[in-house]
């Protein structure tokens, strides 16, 4: 379970974050919403200890984030490309990180053959660097490369930007599969409401750092959402 408790963020006097309380169970897919500086990606820069919070406190699994660094065994991410290793061809990345969590060559091989359609023929054996693949490409390598080790825990910031609309549907696919044995916590933001309601059992809104929604996923949640942010 993630547990979050009286986390504010301030840059100044500006505050860009506010929540007072949010759970988020173990192996539930969450999905966070919200205009353009809503807080999402501070929320999640925060959850990964890549900024520190202005006041409180976030616990991973009973790890709290910003005092130790155990999370990171069971915990993988993709928020942008400073993720990568430019200078790394993508099978060279893989096998980085692969090591990382204790997977030899033979595991990674294996972990790999699962994302033969989703590569689709442009990742792995074309002798490129992560730096010269296009963005869609790098934001794919970098998807997988979250879910190396059998994380607990997969954070994805805006995973169908740049994705053509094949890659979304299979990307979509992926992230359904992963949460089906109920034991994989998966939180994604996103700006397409329709993809994050499909893949969410949960939504929850942010408004300039404030939780304004929190949503069960239902049949009614895409128009619930639309109608809010069309108001």
């Amino acid at each position: 379970m993630i547990t979050i408790n009286n986390i504010t963020k301030k840059y100044g006097s500006t505050q860009v974050l506010n929540i007072e309380e949010l759970e988020i169970p173990r192996g539930q897919s969450f999905g966070l919403v919200g205009n353009n500086g809503a807080g999402k990606t501070t929320l999640f820069n925060l959850l990964l200890d890549l900024i520190r919070p202005t006041s409180g406190k976030i616990n991973n699994h009973d790890v709290q984030v910003n005092t130790s660094e155990d999370w990171k065994n069971f915990t993988g991410s993709f928020i942008d490309e400073s993720f990568l290793i430019g200078y790394l061809t993508p099978q060279e990345y893989f096998e980085f990180i692969g090591d990382l969590r204790g997977m030899n060559k033979e595991d990674i091989k294996t972990f790999l053959n699962q994302f033969e359609e989703f590569f689709n023929g442009e990742i792995l054996g074309k002798k490129k660097y992560l730096r010269d693949l296009s963005k869609g490409n790098q934001k794919k390598a970098g998807i997988v490369a979250a879910m190396m080790g059998n994380p607990q825990v997969v954070i994805l910031d805006e995973p169908f930007a740049n994705l053509d609309p094949t890659t979304q549907i299979r990307l979509k696919n992926i992230i359904k599969k992963l949460t089906e044995d109920r034991d994989i916590t998966v939180l994604v933001s996103s700006h397409d409401l329709s993809h994050v309601t499909e893949v969410c059992e949960r939504i929850v809104v942010l408004d300039k750092g404030d939780v304004v929604k929190d949503i069960e996923t239902s049949p009614e949640t895409l128009q619930e959402l639309e109608s809010y942010f069309s108001a």
